[in-house]
């Protein structure tokens, strides 16, 4: 028998033990994998590289970030894309953008297929050093009466960072302008030059700044206190009962990848994820580790929209964009 039908005939074999998603899996990567997310510099970008570098040996491929336009565009890219597990998104908002922007045109629950929640991190509520307060509550005290005086930096609609800024205005009931940034650098710029009174921005960003007394910390955006903001209380305790908001990083595929190659994925991040090399470098990013299952990621970012839905009609405002 030529050497190729002997070949043919293991595979075969092996799809007819196996089915056809195992055999797929047994064989997958043959090829690099590419990592679509935001452009460089913000936290999606630096999270596809750490998970780039930690999986690819596991993986036996080269893993490839591919930084494209944040938001709308980058899950566009991957939704379209085949469902064969070599393009994957890896952001922080697939599944708060449809609730903030209008017109999204791909659906975060049917248009992909979950594969992990790496990590987290918390927003820190900041302010320059010019505006006299000191807490949350001295915040809200100021803002109600100097209704539309106060700005905050808003990145692109549906954006982490933005996200966090409309929901305490929206959750405190003030009269605070979100001003529209390309992305938190540029936004970061001008809070620190006084243009911008506050802002939500990721506590790896921030550390400096506070430290300088360039800005001044007021309270950290998750439901408890935060290892990585120490000291600090949450915004729900200081003010604005039921506040939450972290940037939590996904890693997601086309709808429709076989379940396998979603499991095998998963397997290589939550494994990388227990190194201590790895949790190392998440943590002195000023980032937490999770390493969810593809179920828990998906019933995570569910109970997520909910959330933040029911908050948005609970009081009356429809701040999409």
């Amino acid at each position: 028998m030529p050497k190729s039908s002997v070949i043919a005939a293991i595979f075969m074999a092996a799809f007819s033990v196996l089915g056809p998603h195992q055999a797929i899996a047994q064989s997958f990567p043959v090829k690099p994998i590419r990592i679509v997310t935001a452009p460089p510099g913000g936290g999606a970008d630096l999270v596809s590289r750490l998970i780039a570098s930690a999986i690819s040996g596991g993986l036996g491929q080269q893993v490839i970030v591919d930084n494209r336009a944040g938001g709308v565009i980058g899950g566009e890219i991957v939704s379209k894309a085949q469902p064969d597990g070599y393009t994957v998104l890896i952001t922080g908002s697939l599944w708060i953008t449809p609730v903030f922007q209008t017109d999204v045109p791909w659906d975060p629950i049917r248009d992909f297929a979950s594969i992990s929640l790496p990590s987290r991190t918390p927003n820190v509520l900041v302010v320059h050093p010019s505006l006299p307060v000191r807490s949350v509550g001295e915040l809200l005290a100021v803002a109600k009466t100097r209704p539309g005086q106060l700005n905050y930096g808003s990145g692109v609609a549906g954006a982490a960072t933005s996200s966090a800024g409309d929901l305490f205005r929206v959750m405190a009931a003030i009269n605070i302008v979100g001003v529209p940034y390309k992305g938190a650098g540029p936004a970061m710029s001008d809070l620190i030059g006084g243009q911008l009174q506050l802002m939500f921005a990721p506590v790896g960003s921030v550390g400096a700044y506070v430290k300088a007394g360039r800005l001044r910390a007021l309270a950290v955006t998750t439901a408890d206190p935060s290892v990585l903001a120490p000291g600090l209380p949450t915004v729900a305790a200081s003010g604005v009962p039921g506040y939450e908001s972290a940037i939590m990083y996904g890693v997601f595929a086309p709808a429709k990848t076989p379940v396998a190659i979603v499991n095998r994925l998963n397997q290589e991040i939550v494994q990388s994820l227990k190194r201590e090399d790895v949790r190392e470098k998440f943590f002195g990013a000023g980032m937490e580790i999770v390493g969810s299952s593809p179920d828990e990621a998906v019933t995570w970012m569910k109970a997520e929209m909910e959330r933040l839905i029911k908050v948005m009609k609970n009081s009356g405002s429809d701040i999409r964009r």
